[in-house]
Parts: C-alpha cells; sequence; structure tokens
C-alpha cells in the first residue's frame, strides 16, 4: 500500500498518523500537530477521550451492530499495553469515562467533568445522548488488562457495548498513537486507503524533498507549509487557528507560573514555575545574574506548562502533552528575550515546527509508548529548534540542521514517568528539551547548513531505536526511575 499525504508522505502498512479525507487526499494538517485537549497525556487522556466518543458516534449511527443484538444497554472497555500499565496515572480510566459522558478535549470544562464523574459513580449509569441510559459503573466496567497487548500499538483499548441480555452489542479496537491522534483497527490496517495522486503545490515525504522544494521554489519551509495549509482552508482561518493556538499556548505559561502547591497523585511534587519566575524577575537589573540565567528562563517557561499539563489543565499538544512545554517556551523565549523579536514572525515559527514535526510523525513516532521520550521531548525540541531559527533568519538547510541537531541529541531517552504519572521526569525534562532546542537553533546559524547528519537519517534513527528498546522504557513505568525511585 502506498499512502500519499499532502505534505508528508508515508508508505507504511501500520499507519500511524491521524489521516483525514479532504478531495480526495489524506492530509496532515497543522492543526493535527497542534491540538487544544486536556492534561495529563494527548495519548493516554485525550486519544481515549476521543475514541470513547468516536465509539458512541457509530452507536448513534448504528454503524458495527452485531446482527441478532438487542436493544442497546451497557458500555464497557478494556485498556491494554502502556494504557494499562500507566493508564491510572495518566487518568486514562477518567477520560474513558467522561468521552462516554460526551465530553471532547478541545472543549473540556474541568468544573462540569467533576460533576458528571460524580453521578456517573453514584448511579452506575450514563446519559449518552440520543442513546439513552445506559449501564456503566467504572470500577468494573473498565478493565486494566496488563497481561494482553494489542497488535496494532502499544497504546490499544477496545471499546464494548452489550444489550440487555449482556449479549455483545459492538465493540471496536482503538489505538492511541500519540499526540491526540486515534485510528481504530482497520483505520491501522489501512483498508480503505487507497493511494492518491497529491494535488496540494509542494507534498514532499523526506526533509530532503522538503529543501528541494524550497530550493527549486525560492520559499522557505513556513511559506511551503503555508501554501499547503492554503489547499485546503483559508488563509483568514489558518492565521485565525494559529492566533488561537498560540494564544492557547500562552495563557498556559502565564497560568503555569502564577499557580503553586502540590501536585495531586502521591508524589507530592511541589509546583515550582511561579518560585522561579518570582526569584528571575527581583534580580533583573540589579547585576546579579550570570549570563547562563537565561536558561532559568527558557525552563520556567516549560516547566510552567508541563505543571499546568500535570494538573489536567488546558495545554496544545506539541506534538504531544508530555512535551507540550517545549514549543511555547522556545516561542515565548524570542518573543521576550531576543532583540528585535516581532510577533508577525508567530506564524512563521508554529508553520516550521509543523513541517518538520509532520515529517517525524509519519516516518517514525511522537508516542513515548511505542519509541520512549526520543518521540515525545526529543521530537518537540527539533520542532521548536526549527522555529527558532526560521524566525531569526535561518534559511531551509539552517533550518533542517537546527531540528536535526535537536532530535540527534535525544536519541535513545526514556521513557520512565515515576507511578506512571506526567509529573517527574516529565516537567524538568521539557525545560531541558527547550534549552536544547535554543543551543541547536544557535548552532545551526553559525554554520552554513551542511552538516554530515541529515535530519531523515536521524529520524530514521530514532525509529529503529524505538523499535529496538525494550519495553519498560516506553511508557510503562516498568523500568528506569520508575523502578528506582520510591513512588511513595
Amino acid at each position: 500500500m502506498m499512502l500519499v499525504i499532502v505534505g508528508f508522505w508515508h508508505q507504511s502498512q501500520s499507519i500511524t498518523a491521524s489521516l483525514r479525507q479532504i478531495g480526495g487526499i489524506m492530509f496532515l494538517s497543522i492543526f493535527d500537530i497542534f491540538k487544544i485537549g486536556v492534561g495529563p497525556s494527548s495519548s493516554h487522556t485525550v486519544g481515549p477521550m476521543v475514541a470513547a466518543g468516536r465509539f458512541l458516534d457509530d452507536l448513534r449511527a448504528g454503524r458495527g451492530i452485531i446482527p441478532g443484538a438487542g436493544k442497546l444497554a451497557s458500555l464497557g472497555c478494556s485498556l491494554h499495553g502502556s494504557l494499562a500499565f500507566t493508564g491510572k496515572g495518566h487518568a486514562t480510566d477518567r477520560a474513558v469515562t467522561l468521552g462516554f459522558a460526551g465530553f471532547q478535549p478541545e472543549t473540556f470544562d474541568a468544573k462540569k467533568a467533576t460533576e458528571a464523574e460524580t453521578l456517573i459513580k453514584a448511579n452506575g449509569t450514563i446519559s449518552a445522548i440520543d442513546l439513552g441510559i445506559l449501564k456503566y459503573r467504572q470500577s468494573d466496567d473498565l478493565v486494566f488488562d496488563y497481561d494482553h497487548v494489542l497488535p496494532g500499538h502499544a497504546n490499544g483499548m477496545v471499546l464494548s457495548a452489550y444489550d440487555e441480555a449482556g449479549n455483545l452489542h459492538t465493540q471496536e479496537t482503538y489505538y492511541s498513537t500519540g499526540g491526540g491522534f486515534v485510528l481504530t483497527a482497520r483505520e491501522m490496517a489501512g483498508d480503505a486507503m487507497l493511494a492518491q495522486k497529491p494535488s496540494a503545490p509542494y507534498p514532499f515525504k523526506s526533509a530532503a524533498e522538503m529543501l528541494e522544494m524550497c530550493h527549486a521554489s525560492g520559499k522557505s519551509i513556513s511559506q511551503i507549509k503555508r501554501d499547503n495549509e492554503t489547499h485546503t482552508m483559508t488563509s483568514e482561518h489558518l492565521s485565525s487557528g494559529l492566533a488561537k493556538v498560540w494564544s492557547i499556548m500562552n495563557a498556559c505559561i502565564d497560568r503555569g507560573l502564577a499557580t503553586d502547591g502540590i501536585l495531586d497523585g502521591g508524589l507530592f511534587v511541589r509546583r515550582r514555575a511561579k518560585k522561579i519566575h518570582e526569584s528571575l524577575l527581583s534580580e533583573r537589573g540589579l547585576n546579579l545574574s550570570a549570563p547562563h540565567t537565561i536558561n532559568d528562563w527558557i525552563s520556567v517557561y516549560a516547566i510552567a506548562v508541563n505543571e499546568e499539563n500535570a494538573a489536567g489543565g488546558q495545554v496544545v499538544t506539541a506534538p504531544t502533552n508530555g512535551a507540550a512545554g517545549v514549543l511555547p517556551a522556545t516561542l515565548r523565549y524570542y518573543l521576550d528575550h531576543v532583540p528585535g523579536a516581532s510577533k508577525d514572525k508567530i506564524e512563521d515559527f508554529l508553520l516550521t515546527a509543523a513541517a518538520i514535526g509532520g515529517l517525524i510523525k509519519v516516518n517514525a513516532s511522537i508516542s513515548g509508548a511505542e519509541v520512549g521520550c526520543q518521540g515525545e521531548v526529543g521530537s518537540a525540541s527539533a520542532m521548536a529548534a526549527a522555529g527558532l531559527c526560521a524566525v531569526l533568519g535561518g534559511t531551509p538547510e539552517q533550518i533542517e540542521n537546527a531540528a536535526e541537531i535537536a532530535l540527534e541529541h535525544h536519541l535513545g531517552l526514556t521513557c520512565d514517568p515515576i507511578k506512571g504519572l506526567v509529573q517527574a521526569p516529565c516537567i524538568e525534562r521539557n525545560g531541558v528539551g527547550a534549552i536544547k532546542a535554543v543551543s541547536a537553533a544557535s548552532l545551526a546559524l553559525r554554520g552554513d547548513g551542511a552538516h554530515l547528519v541529515s535530519l531523515d537519517a536521524c529520524v530514521e534513527t530514532m525509529r529503529q531505536t524505538g523499535r529496538d528498546m525494550d519495553r519498560k522504557y516506553k511508557e510503562t513505568s516498568l523500568g528506569g526511575l520508575a523502578v528506582n525511585v520510591p513512588a511513595c
């Protein structure tokens, strides 16, 4: 099977990107990379919530009903692989329940969600729009299956519906492939995906092709990405969407900088962004800071985002929740600390970053459960480095080099969250990833774009490294810091 994606082209029997068909073309948009969601995890919270909503949509449409099944009466779910091993720490069970109750990540209301969850637990039922009252008791009807990993992806879940006699009414297998992307088992197998000829201006399947198109057209990476986006939407829609993405990213930073306290989950991790930020502000203008203190500014922006994510706040996948702080921190650093910075370049930053993120997504993975944290913070750092290099005047070759430097120096990074929580080492790791992004962009700008290791080679190396990595280091909390640090 050959699948052509506008902007990105992935040839595989296991499609790990979220794809939607527009005008006969399978398209991965910037708004697939940057999704508005809720913490603490895009793969373990956002994805399962989306899957539960999709399942109810199928029930409403009468799709997949088993012949001879009686009237719909109850719901059930089993979580597999990484969704089972770290699902409790990532609030996957709660996400599925709220998805069944009609909540969606982009419009998530925390207060209403708490109220709905209380009613569901008290009554053992869910009131599903157009489906009536369905039996569902989370403690009994949602199962963490630690013994069976589903074949399509490490993040698998089976959603089931039953009739009044307890017989299976409908069942679907979903995979949450990172960054909030969700595919059914049939979609993973590619049954309905046929080869398509690209009709967008610049369809590229690799960084090498992306650079060739930039050279041939005389356009920047952000310009060819913009042209591909406006092939399916208006320029006004694109600009308003990007403004919303940055507004939510920036607001998340500000909330994190203004909030302290202890994060829930049992590790008693204290939120630090507020105190660090206050300390940095107090030092301004007093000549008390060493030059390297700029790293603390970069870090505190990232830490603020990921403390908000860990607390279940609203974040933007960039490309995942677990790595959501890297890119906003780098962009905030540019806007607040770089002389001559301009808000007019925010779109170029985000478009360039999305081009790199899309390449990594379709040619390797952004899922910690699939390739470890090299696919999350590593990918985010590469995206941020590319975006920063672009707005600082980098050529396409320098931008590609910046992304490669950042990703290369995250290769092999494991995903080993203590107690299955997106707190340690995740929060600090975002700060370090942002610092690496800034350093990578700076190094690339010191050169002419020529370098030994290509971004394509680095992405392929990340894919192979993730494939060979032991499962215990891939978001299962069965190895690494998760077993060497007491989770109490």
